[in-house]
């Protein structure tokens, strides 16, 4: 599979087979990821692994919580949109996934966010790559429990930056239009 093949095959995938993806893959994913750049190669991050579907469930459940608390709070919130639907009891966050991978670094840090986005790119290309399904779940990363948290092992200082779902996709949906690149100027 060429490049281009392959940014055409990583979508956001949330239907997944109901198979295990094997530690060792997800090892080898994670071994490909860690080799993407980060700022003076500081490399910030570490990974919780949860290949758990009733734990997926606590933590999307966690994660609700505080969302629609946000909402309720401010009823501007851009989240708005999803109260209803973050309200039902079987909506899972994580569209009931097998197996999520989170990147989690240090709270603050002045490039950690570009840092843990370009470790998430290179690790859905692998995944990818080796025909298995992700999908960068944001609101994952909202749980704030400290019991639940202390159970996923994350450390003091640390936040979960990019929950990413993976697994077996029972389909890859297909790419959305795009617009044509916006290039601003061109110097030369």
């Amino acid at each position: 599979m060429d490049f281009t093949e392959l940014l055409e095959k990583r979508r956001a995938v949330r239907d997944f087979e109901d198979r295990t993806v094997p530690l060792e893959v997800i090892k080898a994913i994670i071994a490909d990821s860690i080799k993407a750049p980060n700022a003076s190669n500081r490399q910030p991050w570490k990974f919780i692994v949860v290949n758990n579907k009733a734990m997926l469930k606590r933590i999307s459940d966690a994660s609700k919580k505080v969302i629609i608390a946000g909402i309720e709070k401010d009823p501007n919130s851009p989240m708005k949109g999803y109260l209803d639907t973050l309200k039902k009891e079987d909506f899972n966050v994580f569209y009931n996934a097998s197996c999520a991978v989170i990147i989690v670094a240090p709270l603050k840090g002045a490039t950690i966010a570009q840092d843990c986005g370009l470790l998430a790119a290179y690790f859905m290309l692998s995944a990818a790559s080796r025909g298995l399904g992700t999908c960068w779940i944001a609101q994952g990363a909202e749980a704030r429990d400290p019991e639940l948290l202390a159970e996923l092992g994350l450390p003091e200082g640390y936040r979960m930056w990019a929950p990413l779902i993976l697994g077996y996709p029972k389909a890859i949906p297909p790419m959305p239009d795009r617009k044509e690149p916006d290039i601003l100027k061109i110097i030369t």
